[in-house]
């Protein structure tokens, strides 16, 4: 029996995942295109941390797609359907982005807006300014870390998650969040300092 019919239902999103993902396995479209519609503004999100470009976002996505539907009954059950999602769709835009998106079009926030919105809302305590210089210091970052640092607490996902969606060891990505934070720590006064010079340009 497929790995992805023996989930136990401690998690009920991922268990109509799977049920979802075992029917298209088995050649049903409209379960497939369930999975799709749900999926496609998760990865719409996920994805312009990439690009800016909607073009470009859309291919992948289908890209994407079109490789869960080819590969619904190879899927192991080893993480979560939507870890395992959203590692394909990484690679796919690692992809586009190889084969010759300008990188002018890429977009340079790492962020997306609208999550750091919703985390603001979250969390209305939250120290807005502080935001603000974490944002600009995950900017500075290589990517690697930078996505590695924006899997773990943008999309909450775990170090075996975020293994499983870059593709790379769960010690790789332990390492990688050990720098991020180091980096990090180390671009904070850099980046007071400036907000603090800009203040005063601002006000000669």
């Amino acid at each position: 029996m497929p790995a992805h019919q023996q989930f136990d239902g401690a998690d009920p999103a991922d268990a109509l995942d799977r049920a979802e993902l075992c029917a298209a396995a088995a050649g049903n479209r409209a379960a497939f295109e369930q999975l799709y519609r749900r999926y496609f503004p998760k990865m719409t999100r996920f994805l312009r941390r990439f690009s800016a470009r909607d073009d470009v976002i859309e291919d992948v996505i289908n890209s994407a797609m079109w490789v869960v539907w080819s590969k619904a009954g190879a899927f192991r059950g080893e993480s979560r359907v939507g870890t395992w999602i959203t590692g394909i769709a990484y690679r796919c835009m690692l992809k586009a982005l190889r084969d010759g998106t300008p990188a002018a079009e890429v977009s340079q926030d790492g962020l997306v807006q609208s999550e750091l919105d919703e985390a603001s809302a979250a969390n209305p305590a939250a120290d807005n300014e502080l935001r603000d210089w974490v944002t600009k210091g995950l900017r500075l970052l290589p990517e690697d870390l930078r996505t590695t640092m924006e899997l773990a607490y943008l999309a909450g996902l775990s170090c075996a998650e975020i293994a499983t969606v870059m593709d790379c060891a769960e010690g790789t990505v332990k390492a990688r969040m050990f720098h991020a934070r180091l980096r990090l720590r180390n671009l904070m006064p850099a980046l007071a300092e400036s907000h603090v010079a800009g203040l005063g340009a601002g006000q000669g």
